[in-house]
């Protein structure tokens, strides 16, 4: 089964194909700006480097969310014209879902981070199990001050992994049962592994809806709100 992965839900953009679980050929980009410049040229260094031609995919697996508006719109644009031209299932993941993945533990509930911006941060809680992970909650923003209430509140011992490098440096100073780790980013490697997954649980068949998991309106959105109730443009 060859599959083609897709992230740019964060700064760390990257590309993977993958056939029948084994990594062939991966690109990746640490750019906020540059997912719409990287990914095409990422697709064809990749099918080129495993290969493979685009007839030969069966699926393709893309990150939609949460993390920046412009990278996640990005990716699933990429993801449905590869998809489309070729005519194969593209399915949906989550960065939350690939970042407690890829976390190194074996005991410790996860808490995988996305700066959102604005002062927020997305999160879920993940509980590991042999082979992967259980989602506990649902994906949520929290302040700064919300997350370490959660975290202080949790009886049991969490690792977050992800954006806590951007948290103010008091959040989690104190938390004894609380530690951080890696992985920083989500990456395409882990979403076939994701892909490989679904696919044994549930066939090829497309996601029910691939589209972007934002948890709130693009800024750009609220921007524009502001400027037409109050007149001023926000910083």
């Amino acid at each position: 089964m060859k599959i083609l992965a897709i992230e740019s839900a964060t700064p760390a953009s990257s590309v993977a194909v993958g056939d029948d679980g084994q990594l062939l050929a991966m690109a990746l980009n640490v750019d906020r700006r540059g997912h719409v410049g990287f990914l095409t040229d990422a697709v064809d260094f990749c099918m080129r480097k495993a290969g493979l031609k685009p007839g030969d995919l069966d699926s393709i697996i893309v990150d939609v969310g949460p993390g920046t508006f412009t990278g996640i719109r990005a990716g699933i644009a990429t993801a449905q014209g590869v998809g489309a031209a070729v005519g194969v299932p593209v399915r949906a993941a989550s960065a939350l879902d690939a970042l407690a993945f890829r976390a190194a533990t074996g005991h410790r509930r996860i808490w995988p981070l996305i700066d959102a911006r604005r002062g927020e941060f997305a999160t879920a809680s993940y509980r590991p199990v042999p082979g992967g992970v259980v989602k506990e909650t649902l994906p949520e923003l929290l302040s700064p001050n919300a997350l370490r209430a959660t975290l202080d509140s949790d009886p049991d011992n969490s690792l977050v992994v992800g954006d806590w490098h951007t948290l103010p440096s008091d959040v989690l100073r104190g938390l004894h049962r609380v530690k951080t780790g890696r992985p920083r980013y989500p990456s395409a490697d882990v979403l076939l592994e994701l892909a490989a997954q679904q696919a044994e649980r549930s066939g090829l068949a497309p996601s029910a809806e691939v589209r972007p998991l934002y948890l709130r309106q693009p800024d750009t959105d609220i921007n524009w709100k502001t400027f037409r109730t109050e007149g001023v443009w926000p910083e």
